[in-house]
């Protein structure tokens, strides 16, 4: 199972659920934020919901509300799930590792860090496609020797690593891509630079939400963006703590779910991000997309069988 993160929000998605899920889509998601899931998500305006502080609980709830469809189908646990950046609160909570309630909050929580991290210093992200790993690094690191904040975010799938830094920095690199040797780099649509050390003041507000739940033992192995190994429960508070200031390890995940016996990849939540990625990384594996609730019944046909 694999869940999906910021940039995957947009305005009208889940209508069904919220017809399909009441209790967790209006009556608890509203208590927890303080504000109207459904309003956010159905009528945006798009500006809202792609705050931060409304785009990562709006995901987050939606992904897990279709968690919720596919797994009543199919009746038993996968061998193994993860989320990118902000999907991986989604994996746990399906889990069973916390509450759907208790994730919410810490999404808010981490959402809400992350913004102010982002006010204090300005930031993006750009995707440099056809660059192989150790050249983005190599890239980030030359530009942080001339005096530069330059990192590598993302290690998506071979081919699409994502870098954040500073605005400037991102500009310099989208002007200075193919003199790099870069195919291709994309300014990504995001609102600051997640992953990276820019990120840092988030870190003890998050922490101190993290140490208000209860971890417990997850029903099946979550793959961890900061490791790309299964969360051990003891370290989990560490590791999501670390994860806003450390690369998204999300490729080297999905290989490592392969081999360990997943051959099917099921993306969970809206739009289709992870699903590409699951081809990219893992040549051949079957990819099925659950971003509906007849898209979750034809899933179980599938996986139930």
């Amino acid at each position: 199972m694999l869940f999906p993160g910021q940039g995957s929000q947009y305005v009208g998605m889940g209508a069904e659920l919220f017809d399909a899920r009441p209790d967790l889509l209006t009556g608890v998601a509203d208590r927890v934020l303080g504000w109207s899931l459904r309003e956010v998500c159905l009528t945006g305006p798009e500006e809202l919901l792609t705050s931060t502080d409304r785009a990562q609980p709006s995901l987050y709830a939606l992904a897990f509300a279709l968690w919720m469809e596919l797994a009543e189908r199919v009746g038993h646990p996968p061998i193994a799930a993860a989320g990118h950046s902000l999907g991986e609160y989604t994996a746990l909570a399906a889990s069973g590792a916390f509450s759907f309630d208790e994730g919410l909050r810490l999404v808010a929580a981490r959402a809400t860090a992350m913004a102010e991290a982002v006010r204090q210093a300005p930031s993006g992200m750009a995707a440099v496609l056809g660059a192989a790993e150790d050249k983005a690094e190599e890239v980030a690191a030359a530009r942080r020797a001339e005096g530069g904040r330059l990192w590598v975010a993302n290690l998506n799938a071979p081919g699409q690593v994502v870098l954040g830094g500073g605005l400037e920095d991102i500009d310099w690199l989208v002007g200075h891509g193919r003199r790099l040797g870069i195919r291709r780099v994309v300014k990504l649509n995001v609102a600051g630079a997640f992953h990276t050390p820019l990120m840092a003041s988030a870190v003890p507000r998050l922490s101190g939400a993290l140490e208000q739940i209860e971890m417990k033992i997850p029903a099946f192995r979550v793959w961890a963006n900061v490791t790309a190994t299964p969360f051990d429960t003891d370290q989990a508070r560490r590791l999501l703590g670390r994860q806003v200031v450390a690369p998204v390890l999300f490729g080297a995940s999905l290989r490592a779910m392969h081999e360990a016996g997943a051959e099917v990849f099921v993306h969970v939540g809206p739009g289709d991000v992870t699903a590409g990625l699951a081809r990219r990384a893992v040549r051949g594996c079957r990819v099925l997309v659950v971003s509906s609730i007849s898209q979750a019944e034809e899933a179980a046909a599938v996986l139930g069988s």
